[in-house]
Protein backbone atom coordinates (compact mmCIF):
# COMPACT_ATOMS: atom_id res chain seq x y z
CA UNK A 1 0.00 0.00 0.00
CA UNK A 2 1.43 3.35 -1.05
CA UNK A 3 2.07 5.96 1.61
CA UNK A 4 0.41 9.36 1.33
CA UNK A 5 2.81 12.28 0.93
CA UNK A 6 3.70 13.99 4.18
CA UNK A 7 2.10 17.35 4.82
CA UNK A 8 3.24 20.43 6.71
CA UNK A 9 0.60 19.60 9.32
CA UNK A 10 2.11 16.14 9.83
CA UNK A 11 5.60 17.59 10.32
CA UNK A 12 4.23 20.20 12.75
CA UNK A 13 2.37 17.54 14.76
CA UNK A 14 5.44 15.32 15.09
CA UNK A 15 7.68 18.18 16.22
CA UNK A 16 4.98 19.82 18.34
CA UNK A 17 5.36 23.19 16.62
CA UNK A 18 2.98 25.37 14.64
CA UNK A 19 2.28 24.95 10.94
CA UNK A 20 3.58 28.46 10.30
CA UNK A 21 6.86 27.57 12.01
CA UNK A 22 7.29 24.55 9.73
CA UNK A 23 6.47 26.61 6.66
CA UNK A 24 9.00 29.29 7.57
CA UNK A 25 11.66 26.72 8.44
CA UNK A 26 11.24 25.04 5.06
CA UNK A 27 11.71 28.42 3.40
CA UNK A 28 14.78 29.32 5.52
CA UNK A 29 13.01 32.27 7.10
CA UNK A 30 15.43 34.26 9.34
CA UNK A 31 12.91 34.35 12.21
CA UNK A 32 13.32 30.59 12.78
CA UNK A 33 16.24 29.39 14.89
CA UNK A 34 18.89 27.16 13.38
CA UNK A 35 18.07 24.16 15.60
CA UNK A 36 14.35 24.24 14.77
CA UNK A 37 15.11 24.80 11.10
CA UNK A 38 17.41 21.78 10.97
CA UNK A 39 14.86 19.58 12.81
CA UNK A 40 12.09 20.56 10.42
CA UNK A 41 14.15 20.12 7.30
CA UNK A 42 15.53 16.74 8.44
CA UNK A 43 12.08 15.36 9.23
CA UNK A 44 10.74 16.72 5.93
CA UNK A 45 13.52 14.86 4.10
CA UNK A 46 12.90 11.66 6.09
CA UNK A 47 9.19 11.79 5.25
CA UNK A 48 9.86 12.64 1.57
CA UNK A 49 7.87 15.83 1.94
CA UNK A 50 7.05 17.69 -1.25
CA UNK A 51 5.38 21.12 -1.41
CA UNK A 52 1.71 21.12 -2.38
CA UNK A 53 1.92 22.78 -5.76
CA UNK A 54 -1.82 23.38 -5.90
CA UNK A 55 -1.71 25.25 -2.60
CA UNK A 56 1.28 27.29 -3.75
CA UNK A 57 -0.47 28.15 -6.99
CA UNK A 58 -3.61 29.20 -5.12
CA UNK A 59 -1.61 31.40 -2.78
CA UNK A 60 0.37 33.07 -5.55
CA UNK A 61 -2.51 33.24 -8.01
CA UNK A 62 -0.50 31.33 -10.65
CA UNK A 63 -0.32 27.78 -11.96
CA UNK A 64 3.18 28.26 -13.40
CA UNK A 65 1.95 26.69 -16.63
CA UNK A 66 2.23 28.14 -20.13
CA UNK A 67 -0.14 26.96 -22.84
CA UNK A 68 1.16 26.49 -26.38
CA UNK A 69 -1.06 26.01 -29.44
CA UNK A 70 0.63 25.36 -32.76
CA UNK A 71 -0.30 23.70 -36.06
CA UNK A 72 1.69 20.47 -36.05
CA UNK A 73 4.61 19.17 -34.00
CA UNK A 74 5.38 16.81 -36.88
CA UNK A 75 6.82 19.82 -38.69
CA UNK A 76 10.44 20.33 -37.76
CA UNK A 77 9.92 24.08 -37.61
CA UNK A 78 7.50 23.78 -34.68
CA UNK A 79 9.50 21.15 -32.82
CA UNK A 80 12.43 23.57 -32.94
CA UNK A 81 10.11 26.30 -31.65
CA UNK A 82 9.09 24.13 -28.69
CA UNK A 83 12.76 23.82 -27.75
CA UNK A 84 12.98 27.62 -27.64
CA UNK A 85 9.86 27.86 -25.49
CA UNK A 86 10.97 25.24 -22.97
CA UNK A 87 14.49 26.67 -22.70
CA UNK A 88 12.98 29.93 -21.43
CA UNK A 89 10.05 28.48 -19.48
CA UNK A 90 11.84 25.85 -17.41
CA UNK A 91 14.51 28.11 -15.81
CA UNK A 92 11.61 30.34 -14.79
CA UNK A 93 9.88 27.37 -13.11
CA UNK A 94 7.16 27.09 -15.73
CA UNK A 95 5.88 23.89 -17.28
CA UNK A 96 4.52 23.84 -20.83
CA UNK A 97 1.15 22.43 -21.91
CA UNK A 98 1.13 21.77 -25.68
CA UNK A 99 -1.80 21.41 -28.06
CA UNK A 100 -1.82 20.90 -31.84
CA UNK A 101 -4.51 22.51 -33.99
CA UNK A 102 -3.57 20.47 -37.06
CA UNK A 103 -4.53 23.60 -39.01
CA UNK A 104 -8.16 23.23 -37.95
CA UNK A 105 -9.67 26.50 -36.70
CA UNK A 106 -12.44 24.75 -34.71
CA UNK A 107 -9.94 22.44 -33.02
CA UNK A 108 -7.85 25.52 -32.22
CA UNK A 109 -10.78 27.10 -30.38
CA UNK A 110 -11.38 23.87 -28.40
CA UNK A 111 -7.73 23.83 -27.39
CA UNK A 112 -8.03 27.46 -26.38
CA UNK A 113 -10.93 26.61 -24.08
CA UNK A 114 -9.03 23.64 -22.65
CA UNK A 115 -6.04 25.84 -21.87
CA UNK A 116 -8.32 28.37 -20.18
CA UNK A 117 -9.97 25.69 -18.02
CA UNK A 118 -6.55 24.39 -17.03
CA UNK A 119 -5.85 27.94 -15.84
CA UNK A 120 -2.65 28.50 -17.79
CA UNK A 121 -0.93 31.73 -16.83
CA UNK A 122 -0.37 32.72 -20.45
CA UNK A 123 -0.64 31.41 -23.99
CA UNK A 124 1.75 31.15 -26.94
CA UNK A 125 0.09 30.65 -30.32
CA UNK A 126 1.04 30.03 -33.93
CA UNK A 127 -2.24 30.31 -35.79
CA UNK A 128 -3.81 27.62 -37.96
CA UNK A 129 -3.88 28.29 -41.69
CA UNK A 130 -7.68 28.75 -41.58
CA UNK A 131 -7.99 31.07 -38.56
CA UNK A 132 -9.97 34.22 -39.30
CA UNK A 133 -11.91 34.88 -36.11
CA UNK A 134 -9.63 36.21 -33.37
CA UNK A 135 -12.42 36.98 -30.90
CA UNK A 136 -11.82 33.78 -28.84
CA UNK A 137 -8.27 34.98 -28.24
CA UNK A 138 -9.47 38.48 -27.36
CA UNK A 139 -11.84 37.03 -24.74
CA UNK A 140 -8.93 35.59 -22.76
CA UNK A 141 -8.26 39.08 -21.40
CA UNK A 142 -11.40 38.62 -19.27
CA UNK A 143 -9.55 35.83 -17.47
CA UNK A 144 -6.26 37.76 -17.22
CA UNK A 145 -4.57 35.33 -19.60
CA UNK A 146 -2.14 37.19 -21.88
CA UNK A 147 -1.48 35.86 -25.40
CA UNK A 148 1.63 36.20 -27.55
CA UNK A 149 1.62 35.01 -31.17
CA UNK A 150 4.69 33.83 -33.06
CA UNK A 151 5.49 32.96 -36.69
CA UNK A 152 1.89 32.73 -37.91
CA UNK A 153 0.65 35.96 -36.40
CA UNK A 154 -2.46 38.11 -36.89
CA UNK A 155 -2.37 41.35 -38.83
CA UNK A 156 -2.33 44.75 -37.18
CA UNK A 157 -0.63 46.19 -34.14
CA UNK A 158 -3.24 45.17 -31.54
CA UNK A 159 -1.57 41.88 -30.63
CA UNK A 160 1.71 40.95 -29.00
CA UNK A 161 3.68 38.96 -31.55
CA UNK A 162 7.07 37.83 -32.80
CA UNK A 163 7.58 37.02 -36.48
CA UNK A 164 10.04 37.28 -39.36
CA UNK A 165 10.16 39.82 -42.19
CA UNK A 166 8.94 37.60 -45.02
CA UNK A 167 8.28 40.41 -47.46
CA UNK A 168 11.90 41.51 -47.58
CA UNK A 169 13.19 37.94 -47.72
CA UNK A 170 10.90 37.27 -50.69
CA UNK A 171 12.46 40.22 -52.50
CA UNK A 172 15.88 38.73 -51.70
CA UNK A 173 14.85 35.34 -53.10
CA UNK A 174 13.85 36.95 -56.39
CA UNK A 175 17.10 38.95 -56.42
CA UNK A 176 19.13 35.78 -55.89
CA UNK A 177 17.32 33.85 -58.61
CA UNK A 178 17.87 36.70 -61.04
CA UNK A 179 21.56 36.71 -60.13
CA UNK A 180 21.60 33.05 -61.14
CA UNK A 181 20.13 33.88 -64.54
CA UNK A 182 16.54 32.94 -63.66
CA UNK A 183 13.86 35.37 -64.78
CA UNK A 184 10.90 33.06 -65.44
CA UNK A 185 10.02 32.85 -61.74
CA UNK A 186 6.79 31.31 -60.45
CA UNK A 187 5.50 31.10 -56.89
CA UNK A 188 3.43 28.52 -55.04
CA UNK A 189 1.67 30.62 -52.45
CA UNK A 190 -0.07 29.39 -49.31
CA UNK A 191 -3.65 29.86 -48.06
CA UNK A 192 -5.05 33.35 -48.67
CA UNK A 193 -6.10 33.78 -45.03
CA UNK A 194 -2.57 33.41 -43.71
CA UNK A 195 -0.75 36.69 -43.14
CA UNK A 196 2.64 35.06 -43.89
CA UNK A 197 1.29 33.95 -47.26
CA UNK A 198 0.25 37.51 -48.07
CA UNK A 199 3.67 38.80 -47.01
CA UNK A 200 5.43 36.32 -49.29
CA UNK A 201 3.27 37.42 -52.22
CA UNK A 202 3.86 41.11 -51.60
CA UNK A 203 7.61 40.51 -51.56
CA UNK A 204 7.45 38.34 -54.69
CA UNK A 205 5.74 41.07 -56.70
CA UNK A 206 8.06 43.72 -55.28
CA UNK A 207 11.04 41.58 -56.30
CA UNK A 208 9.75 41.19 -59.84
CA UNK A 209 9.20 44.94 -60.13
CA UNK A 210 12.64 45.67 -58.71
CA UNK A 211 14.22 43.45 -61.36
CA UNK A 212 12.02 44.77 -64.19
CA UNK A 213 10.32 41.39 -64.68
CA UNK A 214 6.78 41.44 -65.99
CA UNK A 215 4.21 39.65 -63.83
CA UNK A 216 2.61 36.54 -65.30
CA UNK A 217 -0.66 35.52 -63.58
CA UNK A 218 -0.18 31.96 -64.82
CA UNK A 219 2.91 31.69 -62.64
CA UNK A 220 1.08 32.42 -59.39
CA UNK A 221 -0.52 29.25 -58.04
CA UNK A 222 -1.81 28.23 -54.64
CA UNK A 223 -1.69 25.29 -52.24
CA UNK A 224 -3.45 24.60 -48.97
CA UNK A 225 -0.10 23.06 -47.94
CA UNK A 226 -1.32 19.52 -48.67
CA UNK A 227 0.59 17.26 -51.04
CA UNK A 228 -2.45 16.95 -53.29
CA UNK A 229 -2.92 20.69 -53.78
CA UNK A 230 0.80 21.26 -54.23
CA UNK A 231 0.81 18.69 -57.05
CA UNK A 232 -2.26 20.38 -58.55
CA UNK A 233 -0.43 23.71 -58.37
CA UNK A 234 2.55 22.20 -60.18
CA UNK A 235 0.23 20.71 -62.80
CA UNK A 236 -1.21 24.16 -63.38
CA UNK A 237 2.24 25.73 -63.77
CA UNK A 238 3.43 23.20 -66.32
CA UNK A 239 0.22 23.15 -68.32
CA UNK A 240 0.76 26.80 -69.29
CA UNK A 241 2.28 27.58 -72.68
CA UNK A 242 5.30 29.34 -71.20
CA UNK A 243 6.86 27.38 -68.37
CA UNK A 244 8.86 28.79 -65.46
CA UNK A 245 12.51 27.97 -64.90
CA UNK A 246 12.38 28.66 -61.15
CA UNK A 247 9.77 28.24 -58.44
CA UNK A 248 9.48 29.90 -55.04
CA UNK A 249 7.71 27.40 -52.77
CA UNK A 250 5.72 28.42 -49.68
CA UNK A 251 8.00 26.39 -47.42
CA UNK A 252 10.44 23.47 -47.52
CA UNK A 253 7.67 20.88 -47.21
CA UNK A 254 5.83 22.34 -50.19
CA UNK A 255 9.14 22.47 -52.05
CA UNK A 256 9.75 18.76 -51.38
CA UNK A 257 6.31 17.81 -52.74
CA UNK A 258 6.87 20.04 -55.76
CA UNK A 259 10.33 18.54 -56.37
CA UNK A 260 8.88 15.03 -56.22
CA UNK A 261 6.25 16.00 -58.79
CA UNK A 262 8.83 17.57 -61.10
CA UNK A 263 11.10 14.54 -60.85
CA UNK A 264 8.16 12.26 -61.69
CA UNK A 265 7.60 14.34 -64.82
CA UNK A 266 11.18 13.71 -65.88
CA UNK A 267 12.53 17.17 -65.10
CA UNK A 268 16.08 17.57 -63.84
CA UNK A 269 15.89 19.27 -60.47
CA UNK A 270 17.76 22.57 -60.19
CA UNK A 271 18.71 22.27 -63.86
CA UNK A 272 15.50 22.18 -65.91
CA UNK A 273 13.63 23.72 -63.00
CA UNK A 274 15.10 25.34 -59.86
CA UNK A 275 13.49 25.60 -56.43
CA UNK A 276 13.87 28.00 -53.52
CA UNK A 277 11.71 28.08 -50.39
CA UNK A 278 11.26 29.16 -46.79
CA UNK A 279 12.10 27.72 -43.33
CA UNK A 280 15.60 26.33 -44.05
CA UNK A 281 14.82 23.10 -42.21
CA UNK A 282 17.85 20.98 -41.26
CA UNK A 283 16.25 17.88 -42.79
CA UNK A 284 16.75 19.28 -46.31
CA UNK A 285 20.53 19.06 -45.87
CA UNK A 286 20.21 15.27 -46.16
CA UNK A 287 18.60 15.44 -49.60
CA UNK A 288 20.47 14.87 -52.86
CA UNK A 289 18.52 17.68 -54.51
CA UNK A 290 17.40 20.21 -51.87
CA UNK A 291 16.05 23.68 -52.66
CA UNK A 292 18.91 25.88 -53.92
CA UNK A 293 18.13 28.46 -51.24
CA UNK A 294 15.77 28.77 -48.31
CA UNK A 295 14.78 31.58 -46.00
CA UNK A 296 15.93 31.04 -42.42
CA UNK A 297 13.04 32.06 -40.14
CA UNK A 298 14.74 31.26 -36.83
CA UNK A 299 11.97 29.21 -35.15
CA UNK A 300 13.95 28.73 -31.93
CA UNK A 301 14.70 32.44 -31.60
CA UNK A 302 11.15 33.48 -32.52
CA UNK A 303 9.63 31.19 -29.92
CA UNK A 304 12.10 32.01 -27.16
CA UNK A 305 11.60 35.76 -27.65
CA UNK A 306 7.83 35.25 -27.63
CA UNK A 307 8.14 33.31 -24.36
CA UNK A 308 10.20 36.08 -22.77
CA UNK A 309 7.55 38.58 -23.84
CA UNK A 310 4.78 36.41 -22.40
CA UNK A 311 6.51 36.06 -19.03
CA UNK A 312 6.81 39.83 -18.80
CA UNK A 313 3.07 40.14 -19.48
CA UNK A 314 2.28 37.51 -16.85
CA UNK A 315 4.38 39.41 -14.32
CA UNK A 316 2.60 42.65 -15.25
CA UNK A 317 5.73 44.12 -16.78
CA UNK A 318 4.30 45.55 -19.98
CA UNK A 319 6.54 48.58 -19.50
CA UNK A 320 9.58 46.31 -19.90
CA UNK A 321 8.47 45.31 -23.42
CA UNK A 322 10.12 47.74 -25.88
CA UNK A 323 7.74 46.93 -28.73
CA UNK A 324 4.47 45.07 -28.97
CA UNK A 325 5.09 43.63 -32.41
CA UNK A 326 8.61 42.24 -32.91
CA UNK A 327 9.63 41.58 -36.52
CA UNK A 328 12.94 39.75 -36.82
CA UNK A 329 15.08 39.90 -39.93
CA UNK A 330 15.02 36.62 -41.83
CA UNK A 331 17.98 35.45 -43.90
CA UNK A 332 18.29 33.79 -47.31
CA UNK A 333 20.56 30.75 -46.94
CA UNK A 334 22.11 29.53 -50.18
CA UNK A 335 23.09 25.90 -50.69
CA UNK A 336 26.53 26.67 -52.15
CA UNK A 337 27.28 23.13 -53.26
CA UNK A 338 24.19 22.74 -55.42
CA UNK A 339 23.42 26.19 -56.81
CA UNK A 340 23.29 26.31 -60.59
Amino acid sequence: MSQKPATIKEIARRLNVSVSTVSRALHNHPSIGLRTKMQVQKLAADLNYEPNQAAISFKQGKTFTLGVILPNLGEEFFSMAINGIEDIAMPNNYTVLIGQSHDDAEREIKLLDTMRRHRVDGLLVSLSKNTVNLEPFDQLSQYNIPVVFFDRVPAGADYYSVSCDLRNSSVQLVDWLVSQGKKAIAIIKGPEKMIPSQERMTGYFAGLQKNSIKEDPNWVVQTDLSKEQTCAAMESLFSSKKKPTAIIAFNDYVALDAIKYARHKGLRINKDISFVSYANLPVTSYLDEPPLASVEQFPYEQASRATEMLLKLINKSEAAIPEKRVVMQSQVIVNEERKS
